[in-house]
């Protein structure tokens, strides 16, 4: 079985992200209160505790990050509309802009093959940095279909889900050649962003969601073949890029709950209370993902046979994140306070802010044979 613990000096507001380093020696988490912090592994051999290292104060809201190629190098996105980057071995924590977007940026990615960095925006634009020019500053900006939920890569894709259904798939290697065109654009002040040309571009693939309602998290599979994709009305789609393998593509609903509830005459009747999917992570030994929801559940799936690995029990907020380690043998949890209840005029309880190290038995990620 596995085995959870809850990491001392969690963040003071709700989490919006969280992810291990290429490494798995570090676990960085961005927050609403304005800090990313990270956290490093107590003892790199033997141990999968991590304690808190240092805390990145920033300017706004974070709703994003990733790491870079290396356990010092993090790039982060917020309501400040900045894509930028923070050197974790600088006595300063320096930061430097990349870009910015005309309204808050969402989603960030990180190419390792490519050295790309990718961010989408409310403006409705995909920014692409080439690290390997101008320190990342070069800049390429896409005009997008419409207004992006969620950012996910493989080795050589990009899948960007939007509003209206949208999806589109981007080649990467095509959008770093055309970086690598405008490597002398470079954003030198607030003043330029203007200056810099937008590229309708045509994406490797258009498709529409088998999702009816609006589209909270992306994740890709190890293996670069698809994708899976979450909603607010508690369902999973799970497809595939070749056209091939466009038959297998199915959606199954997930992170409802049946309760009792007096109907207007007094009597009672079932409900099925319906939560957001907020979060999927694949596993990369095994193939199969996590899901977490609105309603405090983490469950693993097995893609290809399209069956539930495992449930785990009810957590005591709503799951806003999750990511595996590269190894697969640990869950990072991040939760927080949702209004998945109604009660938006709530004040938000702090104490109810974790983040968890779900610890993983052997096999336990592991999916299951086809009945």
């Amino acid at each position: 079985m596995s085995a959870d613990y809850a990491l001392d000096d969690p963040p003071g507001d709700a989490i919006s992200a969280l992810q291990f380093s290429t490494s798995s020696q570090r676990l960085a988490v961005a927050s609403w209160d304005r800090t990313i912090s990270i956290y490093t592994r107590e003892d790199e051999e033997e141990s999968s505790h991590f304690r808190l290292l240092e805390r990145v104060q920033c300017r706004a809201p974070i709703l994003d990050l990733v790491w870079g190629a290396d356990d010092n190098t993090l790039f982060f996105v917020g309501l400040d509309h900045d894509v930028r980057k923070v050197d974790l071995g600088a006595e300063d924590l320096t930061q430097t802009v990349l870009s910015y977007h005309e309204q808050p940026s969402n989603k960030v990615s990180y190419s390792h093959e490519l050295g790309l960095v990718l961010s989408t925006g409310w403006d409705s634009i995909l920014h692409v940095h080439n690290t390997a020019n101008n320190e990342g500053r070069s800049l390429l900006r896409v005009r997008l279909p419409g207004k992006p939920f969620a950012l996910a890569l493989t080795a050589e894709r990009a899948v960007i889900a939007m509003a209206e259904r949208k999806v589109s798939v981007y080649d990467l290697r095509a959008l770093k050649m055309l970086t690598e065109q405008t490597a002398d654009t470079g954003m030198s002040s607030d003043a330029d962003i203007g200056e810099v040309e937008i590229h309708d571009i045509t994406p490797w693939q258009t498709r529409e969601s088998n999702l009816k309602f609006m589209t909270r998290a992306v994740a890709t599979m190890p293996d670069g073949t698809g994708f899976a994709t979450s909603s607010i009305e508690g369902r999973v789609a799970v497809e595939w890029f070749d056209a091939e393998k466009a038959a297998n593509t199915y959606a199954f609903k997930c992170h409802r709950q049946t309760s009792m509830q007096i109907a207007e005459d007094g009597t009672e009747q079932e409900v099925d209370v319906v939560y957001p999917v907020n979060a999927l992570a694949f596993n990369s030994p095994h193939g199969t993902f996590a899901t977490g929801g609105g309603d405090g559940v983490i469950a693993f799936w097995d893609a290809q046979t399209k069956r539930r690995v495992k449930q785990y029990p009810k957590l005591g907020a709503s799951v806003a994140a999750l990511d595996f380690s590269g190894d697969g043998k640990c869950l990072a949890i991040g939760v927080s306070p949702g209004f998945e209840d109604g009660n938006e005029d709530v004040e938000s309880d702090a104490g109810l802010v974790k983040i968890l190290i779900k610890e993983l038995a052997e096999n336990e990620a592991k999916g299951k044979a086809a009945k």
